[in-house]
């Protein structure tokens, strides 16, 4: 009798095999909603990642008047003003990075982008034992109703170890 790993050798079974990799890497839109979170998010972008581009949202100015576009609203590392919406179209994932207690009114704007073109987000929350409940529940609340997963994190390399298990 030939064994189970003998038989998936055969010519037989090889015409079922899929010579692709499983998967293709992610494209990842890491975007810091605030000043605190901004210095995180330009340390982690000197790292090595797969499909990782890294913006900030912290100039975020209101919702645009009618005919405006959302080009400006995000700027990548270089001070340069990026449009959201093409980000958005381009990307698998959205990982929203605020600082608890910090203004992170920007996810409304960014999550409802994300919800018409149908991209999951994910929120990083960088918290830690010093911070109040109050300032904790005040970013939350922003982010909360755009991120199909919210992560509180204790301390900054927690985050970077987040964006490696979201494969960014």
């Amino acid at each position: 009798m030939q064994s189970e790993s003998a038989r998936m050798s055969s010519a037989a079974e090889a015409r079922f095999r899929i010579d692709a990799p499983n998967s293709k890497p992610r494209s990842v839109k890491v975007i810091a909603l605030d000043e605190p979170s901004e210095r995180i998010v330009k340390e982690l972008s000197q790292r090595t990642w797969n499909r990782a581009a890294f913006f900030t949202a912290s100039s975020f100015g209101g919702t645009p008047k009618q005919g405006e576009s959302f080009s400006g609203w995000l700027s990548d590392l270089a001070g340069r003003t990026k449009n959201l919406i093409e980000e958005v179209n381009s990307a698998d994932l959205v990982v929203m990075v605020a600082a608890a207690g910090e203004n992170a009114q920007a996810a409304s704007i960014i999550g409802e982008a994300c919800s018409l073109k149908r991209v999951t987000t994910t929120a990083l929350v960088l918290g830690g034992p010093s911070i109040s409940d109050e300032a904790l529940s005040k970013t939350l609340s922003h982010l909360r109703p755009w991120a199909l997963m919210l992560v509180i994190a204790t301390a900054e390399d927690y985050i970077a170890d987040m964006l490696t298990a979201l494969r960014a």
